[in-house]
């Protein structure tokens, strides 16, 4: 090539070959023309094409050092930031309580049901009052459960009340300070203190729009208290697990919309006050397999459902107020 003829060939040679190789003969020739004709004018001197090269190639070489340093960094970050990036999501998402009632991420993260649970399941299995020994080949079933007049006899179903539960928790110092987890549902109650500053019109929904609300009861001596009113339901295992913590659920036609529960056991539910329907769905990817169907409790029933698989929604109806009961077992 006509810029490089009176250079010496040792290293620039090779690279000349390197260069021919992956240009073409052809492209170098129109290239060493067009060198040539740019000489004829005078307006360009070897030198300036040499100076130009010269700038081109370092300006390369630059331009491939950088792209290579990226590059570095890039895997540096891989390789360092991916395993933290693992270890920080695993734990947030284990500890349910960093993202309180954060249904959208659990459900992006639930694993994939293989639908065996739902398969033929077209209503829950209802059964009469019956021992522990009756009911033991039922107690971890997947499939929806109701015993009838199973808590008809707790002195909670004749006891506990809107009234009543507001005077406990007036009664032990600090239990509404105590940082329960507390659903509003649809309501406007965002707090268990919006709860009992209700007026007693707004209570019994002579006035005011409807309310439903839930919580967790984890303040030890109210949660002692109220188990004095129930206890645990007479049917379970004898080695079941139970948990520190207790749910009450209350309120008026709205009930709890669509969802799962994100908790590690199987749930019951008493229901000590009105009457409440069940909606019962299976996972999306179940839809081609099994099929949503609804049911009825009545006060004194108890409910067993596997809400870690069940979707479910709740309504009462027009005008009545429900109270249940609400824990795990496993």
């Amino acid at each position: 090539m006509f810029l490089f003829l009176s250079r010496p060939m040792g290293t620039l040679g090779d690279r000349m070959r390197v260069v021919r190789e992956r240009l073409g003969d052809e492209f170098l020739d129109k290239l060493d023309e067009l060198h040539i004709n740019a000489l004829r004018t005078g307006l360009v001197s070897r030198a300036d094409l040499q100076e130009a090269y010269r700038m081109a190639r370092d300006m390369n070489t630059n331009h491939n050092r950088l792209n290579f340093l990226w590059l570095l960094g890039i895997i540096f970050f891989i390789m360092i930031a991916t395993p933290i990036f693992y270890e920080t999501i695993s734990f947030l998402l284990g500890v349910r309580c960093f993202l309180p009632n954060n249904n959208l991420v659990w459900e992006a993260t639930r694993p994939i049901s293989d639908c065996e649970f739902c398969k033929g399941v077209v209503a829950p299995l209802i059964l009469p009052n019956l021992t522990r020994e009756d009911f033991a080949r039922y107690a971890y079933s997947s499939r929806p459960i109701i015993v009838k007049k199973a808590i008809a006899h707790w002195s909670a179903k004749q006891s506990l009340n809107y009234t009543s539960i507001k005077e406990l928790y007036e009664s032990v110092p600090g239990s509404l300070d105590t940082a329960c987890q507390f659903q509003h549902f649809n309501s406007d109650l965002k707090s268990l203190r919006d709860v009992f500053k209700m007026s007693p019109k707004r209570v019994n929904l002579s006035e005011g729009s409807p309310w439903f609300v839930g919580w967790s009861v984890c303040q030890p001596m109210v949660l002692a208290e109220l188990r004095k009113l129930y206890p645990r339901p007479h049917f379970l295992p004898v080695d079941a697990e139970m948990p520190s913590t207790d749910y009450i659920l209350m309120g008026y036609e709205q009930g709890a919309v669509m969802h799962l529960d994100y908790i590690p056991r199987l749930m019951w539910q008493a229901q000590l006050q009105g009457n409440k329907s069940w909606f019962l769905s299976p996972a999306p990817e179940c839809d081609h397999q099994c099929q949503s169907f609804f049911f009825y409790v009545e006060p004194g029933d108890a409910v067993l459902v596997d809400t870690r698989i069940w979707y479910y929604a709740n309504t009462i109806p027009r005008g009545q107020f429900s109270l249940t009961v609400q824990s795990e077992y496993g």
